[in-house]
């Protein structure tokens, strides 16, 4: 079993702005479940997570539960959310809704204050108590105030998207390296292996450039709380979808035990997401994430 545990799907003129961006024109166009399918078959990836995809609209969660419907291998969906809005939007009574397992905002687009915000954390409480878990797509420099919510709510279960989007281009790791203990001291907190090849220089980056902060990220979360994500299709401006694979099992060489291989590439996800995936010896419980 292989989960990838972050992926996209989007349709070209659907309210999706960020990819105007003159650098992203190699993925401006649909991405569809076709396309998604083929990718999963060529890399013997078994079972996904389909995640919102900026568009920050209540709408696309229909879309997104819609292909679950006839995409197999998704196993659950993060739709979008606005922790601050006073109540949840109606997506318990869409189809394919029993594969909600969390919500996202896209909070790298704040101030980095944005998690302090007593709005903001009461909409992070109802999360949780809904039982579902709060992706956090952050900058770096937002990192703190992560940590500090995540202090304050531990009966949420948070997952750090791409490792809290290091500098890596920069080769800005110390400033990365601090902010992200703290957050990882939190044991309400997991995180994803991804969007790391994004990070780095997209032409000429290496498996080594990365390697850092993986590393890093091994040593705090372990892998129990680790999990792959490919960010497919936006891993598409610096690799293909096998090349992101193969990297992150180059990248995780340090697990020398093959459970503890396997917790990265599918056990974390499945049991932090509660996916009904069948992994044998992996606990995924599904259960009505509004009760």
């Amino acid at each position: 079993m292989i989960v990838d545990a972050h992926h996209h799907l989007w349709h070209l003129g659907g309210g999706y702005d960020w990819l105007d961006a003159p650098e992203l024109a190699p993925i401006r166009r649909t991405f569809g479940p076709g396309d998604l399918r083929a990718e999963l078959a060529a890399a013997g990836v078994t079972h996904t997570v389909l995640v919102e995809g900026g568009r920050c609209d209540p709408d696309e969660a229909a879309l997104l539960l819609g292909h679950t419907r006839d995409t197999p291998e998704i196993a659950g969906v993060v739709a979008w959310d606005d922790p601050a809005a006073p109540v949840f939007p109606a997506y318990r009574d869409l189809p394919g809704a029993e594969h909600l397992v969390g919500l996202r905002a896209q909070v790298q687009a704040e101030d980095a204050g944005y998690l302090d915000r007593a709005d903001v954390r009461a909409g992070l409480r109802r999360i949780g108590a809904a039982g579902l878990v709060f992706d956090l797509v952050i900058r770096a420099d937002q990192l703190p105030s992560a940590a500090r919510v995540a202090a304050a709510l531990p009966d949420v279960r948070f997952v750090l998207d791409h490792l809290g989007k290091p500098r890596i281009r920069a080769g800005d790791l110390a400033p990365w390296r601090a902010a992200i203990a703290a957050l990882a001291a939190r044991p309400n907190v997991a995180a994803k292996l991804s969007g790391l090849v994004t990070e780095a220089d997209w032409e000429h980056w290496k498996p080594q450039d990365l390697q850092p902060y993986a590393e890093q990220a091994l040593d705090l979360f372990g892998p129990a709380r680790l999990m792959f994500g490919s960010d497919w299709p936006v891993c598409r401006l610096a690799a293909p979808y096998g090349r992101v694979l193969a990297v992150a099992d180059e990248l995780i060489t340090p697990l020398t035990s093959p459970a503890e291989r396997a917790q990265v590439f599918g056990g974390t996800a499945a049991e932090i997401y509660r996916l009904d995936v069948g992994a044998a010896g992996v606990e995924s419980p599904r259960r009505d994430p509004w009760h």
